[in-house]
């Protein structure tokens, strides 16, 4: 099925946003060829050997992937997700998201303020110190040294030693925030709860509130370009800017004939400017190869929701939720 622009439907889902202190993080992708929507999907669920809410999910190539979730769980794998290798994280606190600026230097953030580094590509992981104790749902990093991380009560950490230190950035706002994506070291957007999207253009000094005509709970961002980027939410919640975020355009999707409740949107990533994925709860994921205009159903690819999302190349991505699952998906030409 294929959705077009649609009138707002606002909700709140207590059940995705109460179990979706959870979000992540902007995957780095680069530029490919164009796919059509009619391009073949592969759903392919693969082996975790837990049983764990995996809410955050990074590959940094094709090969080499993590997963974090509930009880401090940490998976890494290098083979694409053929093994899944469970990694001591030296934490049980619940981790949101994760992110690898290479091979060998990553972060993950997740509840009671809790940042884990590891310098080793995943294997070992060592705690950073944190003023804070609320929950951090996203992290974005643009060098080894300088990045954010988000959470509860409108927090907003920034770091320009890897980690070392944190230091508050004042974002005016209590509204939990559950995603964040820098695109430079000076232009960044953070998205959250009551239709909040909060912009930089200064590092973080100073971050301004956009409109999004909604107080929808909004849980992704993405940018393609910094003026083309996207946020999505609860009860099908999708806007779309194209002028850097000054105007945002709701492209909410609707809720059809087979319908009986609107799937809350929770993860959202471009692998050019033209094609997106998006995942959410109930194993829903959607495709788009026009820009977002429109977004084709791909169906329940599994029986969860799906809180993880990561594309290393435009052939190929994963997904993580509930119980464990992590599924692959491959797009044939």
């Amino acid at each position: 099925m294929r959705y077009g622009l649609q009138e707002s439907r606002w909700g709140f889902s207590l059940s995705c946003a109460g179990r979706l202190a959870i979000v992540v993080l902007a995957t780095l992708i680069g530029p490919s060829p164009s796919w059509t929507a009619d391009s073949p999907l592969t759903v392919t669920p693969q082996e975790s050997h837990t049983e764990a809410i995996l809410m955050g999910l990074y590959f940094h190539s094709p090969q080499l992937g993590w997963a974090v979730g509930s009880g401090g769980t940490i998976l890494k794998t290098v083979d694409g997700g053929k093994k899944w290798k469970k990694v001591a994280s030296g934490t049980t606190a619940s981790l949101s998201a994760v992110f690898f600026f290479d091979e060998k230097q990553g972060w993950a953030v997740g509840a009671n303020g809790t940042i884990r580094r590891s310098q080793d590509g995943g294997n070992m992981w060592h705690q950073q110190h944190v003023d804070t104790q609320v929950a951090l749902y996203g992290l974005s990093f643009v060098s080894l040294s300088e990045g954010w991380a988000v959470g509860g009560n409108g927090t907003i950490l920034h770091t320009k030693d890897g980690g070392t230190h944190w230091v508050d950035q004042a974002s005016k706002t209590s509204a939990a925030l559950y995603g964040v994506q820098f695109l430079t070291a000076q232009h960044g957007t953070s998205v959250g709860a009551v239709g909040t999207v909060l912009m930089t253009d200064d590092g973080g000094a100073t971050w301004t509130p956009q409109e999004t005509q909604g107080a929808v709970t909004l849980f992704d961002v993405y940018f393609s370009d910094a003026s083309t980027g996207w946020v999505v939410g609860n009860a099908g919640a999708i806007f779309q800017t194209t002028d850097g975020g000054h105007q945002w355009i709701d492209r909410t999707l609707p809720c059809t004939r087979t319908c009986t409740k609107l799937t809350d949107l929770l993860r959202v990533r471009f692998t050019d400017p033209q094609t997106g994925w998006i995942a959410g709860e109930r194993g829903m994921v959607y495709r788009t190869t026009d820009s977002g205009f429109t977004w084709t159903e791909q169906g329940a690819i599994a029986k969860v929701s799906l809180f993880g999302l990561s594309f290393p190349d435009a052939t190929q991505g994963w997904v993580s939720g509930e119980h464990g699952t992590i599924v692959r998906l491959t797009i044939g030409r």
